[in-house]
């Protein structure tokens, strides 16, 4: 398995994995063309050359960004993929300079486990 940026050829994966969390109300879907217009957000896991995984670090403001769009394939789940991701994005996050990182989330205690910790709503930008 390998993480890496993602590619316009990846994108109909991706959107496929997205949607399908989201037809289970499990993340916010995506439409194809909001994918290809933030492709740059997006790094991907891939297996035997399929995306397993996805997950996006969306720019918000000079020093806040959002973690978003984290899925991975259900046979994949549990094998550290989506914390690899997840830990990829803060990494581009910090050499981007940006500070602070947050995700909206159904499951809290997955990014707790790498360092998130709860914060209210209202104190993000009034936007998100």
């Amino acid at each position: 398995m390998k993480i890496r940026k993602a590619k316009i050829s990846d994108l109909k994966q991706v959107h496929s994995l997205i949607n399908d969390f989201a037809k289970r109300e499990q993340m916010i879907p995506r439409s194809l063309n909001e994918l290809y217009e933030t492709l740059r957000d997006f790094v991907i896991c891939e297996a035997d050359g399929n995306v397993c995984g996805v997950c996006a670090l969306h720019i918000m403001w000079e020093d806040l960004a959002e973690i978003r769009s984290l899925a991975v394939e259900q046979r994949f789940q549990k094998h550290g993929i989506g914390k690899n991701l997840v830990k990829q994005c803060i990494k581009e996050a910090k050499a981007l300079g940006i500070k602070r990182i947050f995700a909206l989330t159904y499951h809290p205690e997955f990014f707790q486990k790498l360092g998130f910790s709860d914060t209210e709503k209202a104190a993000l930008p009034q936007k998100i």
